[in-house]
C-alpha cells in the first residue's frame, strides 16, 4: 500500500478515494493552527441563503427516513461539520475524508453530536487524498460539502468529482473557493501587483486557483444540475488581526514565490500591512464563493 493511503479496508470493502498518484508522500498542505484561526471568519462568511435550497432538496431525497449521509471532503478539523450539521434537520452521519491523519483526529473529536432538530450526528474518518474520488466513492451519500477545496483541484479532478455526484444523485455544498479579488483600506499601489502574482501562483501546477468556481458550474451544469452561487467574503477588520496578519504573510510569500522581483518592494509592504494590522487600522476584503449544485437525485426527477 503506497504511503499515505489509510487503512486497509475491510473485507469485501473498496476504497473510496485514492492518492494522487504523482505525489502519495506530498506533505500536509494546512496546519492546524491555521484552520483553527480562520475557522471563525469562515464560519461567518458562508452563505446562508444556500441553506434553503438545500434544506428543500435533502428533505426530498430518497432515503431521507434513514438520516442523512454527508461526505466532507478535505475535511481538515472537521469546521464545516461544526457550522453545517447543527443547520440541518434528522440524523446524520458525517464521512470525513482527509489525508492527515491528525487533521482527522481533531476533526473526530471536535464534531457536533446534534442536529437542529437534536437529532444524533455521528462520524467516521477516511484517510487519503479526496482529490480523485473513486466511481463508487459516493454511493449511498445524501451530501457532498467541502470548504476551501476547489480552488487547489485541477479541471480534471473537478469534472470527476462533478460526476461522482451526479452519478450518485447527491447535492454539493462547496464554500468559500477563492474569487481572486482582494480589498485593502487603505490602498497601496503594490496591492494589485501582489494580488495578481498571488492568483498566478494559485494557478500552477494545472490548479484551478481563481477560475475554480467558474469550471465547477460548468462541470455540473454539463451534468444537469441546476448551480446556485453566492459570495462569502472574509472581512477582516481589527477584531480579527491575528488573522489577517497570518494571511498577510501567506498572501505576500506566494506572491513573491511567483514573481522573485517582488521581493524587494514586497518586504516592505509586508511590513507596513503588517505595522498597519497591529495599530487596528487595516481592513481586508477576501472575496470568496458559495457554491451549491442540485443535482438530479438518482431515479427521481428533479
Amino acid at each position: 500500500m503506497a504511503a499515505g493511503a489509510g487503512p486497509a479496508p475491510r473485507p469485501g470493502e473498496r476504497p473510496t478515494v485514492r492518492l494522487r498518484d504523482s505525489e502519495p508522500q506530498e506533505p500536509p498542505r494546512y496546519a492546524p493552527e491555521w484552520l483553527e484561526l480562520r475557522e471563525p471568519a469562515d464560519a461567518t462568511a458562508r452563505a446562508l441563503d444556500l441553506l434553503d435550497p438545500l434544506r428543500i432538496r435533502l428533505a426530498n431525497l430518497p432515503g431521507r427516513a434513514d438520516g442523512l449521509v454527508v461526505h466532507d471532503l478535505g475535511c481538515g478539523t472537521g469546521s464545516m461539520g461544526r457550522w453545517l450539521a447543527p443547520r440541518l434537520d434528522s440524523a446524520q452521519h458525517w464521512i470525513l475524508h482527509d489525508r492527515d491523519p491528525y487533521l482527522l483526529h481533531f476533526a473526530a473529536v471536535g464534531s457536533p453530536r446534534a442536529a437542529a432538530d437534536g437529532s444524533r450526528v455521528t462520524v467516521e474518518t477516511r484517510r487519503g487524498d479526496v482529490a480523485r474520488l473513486t466511481p463508487d466513492a459516493l454511493t449511498g451519500a445524501s451530501l457532498v460539502t467541502a470548504s476551501a477545496l476547489l480552488d487547489v483541484l485541477t479541471h480534471e479532478e473537478v469534472a470527476t468529482l462533478a460526476a461522482a455526484c451526479v452519478a450518485a444523485g447527491c447535492p454539493a455544498l462547496l464554500t468559500l473557493s477563492v474569487a481572486g479579488r482582494v480589498q485593502l483600506t487603505p490602498a497601496d499601489p503594490l496591492d494589485a501587483d501582489i494580488t495578481e502574482a498571488f492568483n498566478a501562483h494559485q494557478r500552477r501546477t494545472g490548479l484551478l486557483g481563481p477560475d475554480a468556481v467558474t469550471v465547477t458550474c460548468e462541470a455540473f451544469a454539463d451534468r444537469g444540475a441546476t448551480v446556485k452561487l453566492q459570495p462569502s467574503p472574509w472581512r477582516l477588520g481589527p477584531e480579527e488581526a491575528a488573522l489577517t496578519a497570518q494571511w498577510l504573510r501567506g498572501w505576500v510569500g506566494a506572491a513573491v514565490e511567483q514573481r522573485p522581483e517582488l521581493a524587494q518592494r514586497a518586504d516592505r509592504y509586508l511590513e507596513d500591512r503588517l505595522a498597519a494590522c497591529a495599530a487596528g487600522e487595516l481592513h481586508v476584503v477576501v472575496h470568496h464563493t458559495d457554491l451549491l449544485a442540485l443535482v438530479r437525485p438518482t431515479g427521481h426527477a428533479s
